[in-house]
């Protein structure tokens, strides 16, 4: 296993963490963790040199950190950072902060928690927390021994990001990156951003949640063929992420036993700056491919929201652009319906034109509207 320096601390962080979001269930069931095979998973892992163990509040239904606290008995809690995140947005005081952090500490059963994030901020969540009293929080959670380190993970525009990294005095911070987003909310500049002021950068969402492990097919299978690249999708893909020298560790919400293996044995052999020139032209072949495959030229700006029918316009374009884009046919009419059931997807559109006249590309917003209606609703 590969160590890399943890931003601004005196430790070395393997360059792969295990992510406990994607864990093997029972019947389909997301509440339901296999127990037995989670733990393996998990201790095999540790055994062959991943030391950062990441989990949420949220993650299986709440109930990962029960069994990531019993994967971490049998003294292999000593051998790994343990890393989990408040649920900000369940939070309406100020002793919700208190309530919550007690509450994960009970079910990880441990005294303190290595890394504890402000899960998932956005311009809205981090205002309303800041108003509840959040960092006066961090800062006695701290004092009192319970968390060790205070980050936050990210989901916004790259200066609502700017704006948390220089809000508050922060070891590290989480953000998504992979090859499809190097301009997508932090991006690469928030990464770059973030190292130069001392903080460790953890990654998530480096394969797109799966979409990037697919196997080649068609023209993408042709172009692999013509590379001459023996590596498969998932491990070009991570080793896009480890090529940056400011990428602190990776995590991979693993499923199974091979992924782990392989996800192992990828990370033993790579180093920043590592990648090689068939590769990098690999991966702005395959980029250029997949945007090609772009129904809707949307940069996710937001400037179209809130309509005033409540049409979630950027994340129905989301779904809709990778319906096509990574064939992402099922996981998109299934995102659709849930939508529909919220009411916030295209059937509400009222054609009033509000969203048209504020976007920036100029994009037919009402047109793509009723295309992403036929597609997904189904």
């Amino acid at each position: 296993m590969k160590y890399r320096k943890f931003g601004k601390l005196d430790f070395q962080i393997s360059n792969l963490g295990f992510g406990c979001m994607r864990l093997p269930v029972i019947d389909g069931d997301n509440g339901k963790i296999n127990e037995e095979e989670s733990i393996k998973m998990i201790r095999y892992a540790i055994d062959n040199g991943v030391n950062y163990i990441d989990t949420a509040y949220p993650y299986h239904q709440g109930n990962s950190e029960l069994l990531v606290g019993k994967a971490l008995k049998d003294g292999y809690r000593q051998k790994v950072k343990l890393a989990t995140k408040l649920p900000v947005w369940l939070c309406d005081t100020y002793d919700d902060f208190d309530k919550y952090l007690n509450e994960q500490l009970q079910k990880l059963d441990t005294e303190y928690i290595d890394f504890y994030l402000l899960h998932s901020l956005s311009k809205k969540s981090w205002s309303k927390a800041k108003d509840l009293g959040v960092l006066h929080f961090l800062d006695n959670a701290l004092a009192d021994g319970r968390i060790k380190y205070a980050g936050f993970s990210f989901h916004d525009e790259l200066s609502v990001f700017k704006d948390i990294v220089d809000s508050y005095d922060w070891s590290f911070c989480q953000i998504q990156l992979n090859y499809m987003d190097e301009n997508y909310q932090a991006g690469v500049q928030g990464l770059k951003y973030a190292s130069d002021k001392g903080l460790a950068v953890v990654i998530m969402e480096p394969i797109k949640g799966g979409k990037l492990a697919k196997q080649p097919e068609g023209n993408l299978e042709e172009l692999w063929k013509k590379s001459g690249v023996k590596r498969t999708p998932a491990e070009l893909a991570l080793r896009w992420v480890w090529n940056y020298s400011e990428v602190s560790v990776l995590l991979s919400g693993m499923s199974n036993m091979e992924q782990v293996i392989e996800n192992i044995r990828t990370a033993s052999n790579v180093t920043p700056l590592s990648l090689e020139d068939s590769e990098i032209k690999l991966i702005n072949d395959i980029k250029e491919i997949y945007n090609s495959r772009n129904k809707v030229g949307c940069t996710g700006c937001k400037y179209c929201v809130p309509c005033p029918n409540k049409v979630a316009i950027p994340n129905i374009f989301e779904i809709y652009n990778n319906y096509f884009v990574y064939e992402a046919t099922d996981a998109g009419i299934n995102s659709y319906a849930k939508m529909k059931e919220s009411g916030i997807d295209s059937s509400n559109c009222i054609e009033c034109g509000q969203c048209e006249s504020l976007c920036p590309q100029n994009l037919e917003i009402i047109r793509h509207l009723k295309e992403a209606e036929l597609v997904l609703n189904r």
